[in-house]
């Protein structure tokens, strides 16, 4: 494999990695306005320092060449002490992640790219997901998941365990915290790059 194609294709990662990061800081800014929300971290892929690894894709997985890790969504744990307005959130992020497109900012992520874990303040109990259908229920196989919608816009995911370590990198990842206000930006953190 030529060495042009790799380096492509980890700058291609690279790229894909910082467009989830904006869409961080445009998602949180977002969440901000409501008062339920807590604090707002990036957690998964997105919040590390990149990694190389042989991926999935079949011409460098067939070679053995390793390239970055792969950011395929952007996950982010959202601490709320209300899940009254989950479909005012829902809406929150589609929005804003329209508005900065169509301003120009160079952010190209849509909704069902992020993937918004929610959890209780405090204990950090896992709460589910904030689902990304316009209604619920949607009607949808995934809306037959015992427990799904039953608080609305609250998706279950068939067969998920929240991980202990699921907010690890939370700690150096939060970029808002009620009371304190905005921490950092999510293109502050950890990058290869860097």
């Amino acid at each position: 494999m030529r060495r042009a194609k790799v380096d492509e294709q980890n700058s291609y990662l690279l790229r894909q990695q910082r467009q989830f990061r904006m869409a961080a800081d445009v998602v949180t800014d977002a969440f901000m306005v409501f008062p339920e929300v807590c604090a707002v971290a990036v957690i998964g892929s997105v919040a590390k320092k990149l990694w190389k690894e042989v991926p999935r894709f079949r011409e460098f997985r067939s070679a053995r060449v390793k390239v970055w890790h792969e950011c395929r969504d952007l996950d982010l744990a959202v601490w709320l002490d209300s899940q009254e307005r989950l479909g005012e959130l829902r809406r929150a992020v589609e929005q804003s992640l329209r508005n900065a497109f169509e301003a120009g900012t160079g952010v190209s992520v849509v909704g069902h790219q992020v993937d918004v874990f929610l959890f209780e303040p405090q204990s950090d109990r896992y709460l589910g997901r904030l689902c990304s259908y316009n209604r619920c229920p949607k009607d949808k196989p995934d809306c037959f998941v015992p427990g799904c919608g039953t608080i609305p816009f609250n998706k279950r995911v068939d067969g998920f365990e929240a991980d202990a370590d699921i907010l690890a990198s939370a700690p150096h990842a939060t970029l808002y915290v009620r009371g304190e206000g905005r921490l950092r930006s999510a293109l502050d953190l950890p990058s290869v790059e860097s």
